[in-house]
């Protein structure tokens, strides 16, 4: 029992940081683009932030189940298989960086205005003003959003095991809820619970942190 639990925690933790390095990867530009082209920011674009908008709300809008079955194809394009860890990185990764995109873009919004008003008044381009501004003033936010994704990217690496994505959902599944097993099932809810508090806790104490230091 010892020796299914630790492995499957160890593939459950290989697939969330996988889908999570690329997720922050592809969401955290998605999420500046929405922001800088939206009306009245830097750089207006109302044609690409409605297209940009519409993509992310239907991927959004795709239960997580179905997105993983709705692209098998896909999956099996990029890394030959369907079934296995590495396949379920690749819908991970598809439903969290429309999520994080969200996120980025709602924590870049809350950076005052005049903040970016002095940027530009100081002949700020607009890449130095996303990332000597936008960025570095937003940071608690963005490390507190990149927490929330961690946790969603767990949740979603459970439900994987529903169709052989491997990890602690596989193991629920196949040892918990087919056998019967209500120790396996408890454990594995005992494993998700600390996971997520470790977590949570650590995106919380580096956020303060950086909170802290920014006000000595």
């Amino acid at each position: 029992m010892f020796e299914m639990v630790l492995k499957a925690t160890i593939e459950t933790l290989y697939m969330v940081g996988i889908s999570t390095a690329f997720t922050i990867l592809f969401g955290l530009p998605l999420g500046i683009v929405l922001v800088i082209t939206s009306k009245g920011h830097i750089l207006e674009n109302a044609s690409l932030h409605t297209g940009l908008s519409y993509a992310v709300n239907m991927t959004r809008s795709l239960p997580f189940i179905i997105l993983m079955i709705f692209i098998i194809p896909f999956t099996r394009y990029l890394v030959g298989t369907s079934i296995g860890t590495n396949a379920a990185i690749v819908p991970l990764v598809v439903a969290a960086i429309p999520f994080f995109g969200r996120v980025v873009e709602s924590a870049l919004q809350e950076v005052d205005g005049g903040v970016i008003e002095a940027a530009i008044a100081m002949g700020a381009s607009p890449f130095e003003i996303v990332w000597r501004v936008l960025i570095p003033e937003a940071l608690p936010s963005l490390v507190l959003g990149t927490t929330i994704t961690i946790i969603n990217l767990l949740g979603y690496s459970a439900m994987a095991g529903a169709v052989g994505g491997g990890g602690i959902g596989d193991l629920a599944i196949r040892y918990g809820f087919h056998r019967f097993r209500t120790d396996v099932m408890l454990i594995t809810v005992i494993v998700l619970i600390v996971m997520v508090q470790i977590i949570q806790s650590s995106g919380n104490l580096m956020a303060q942190k950086i909170l802290k230091n920014r006000r000595r």
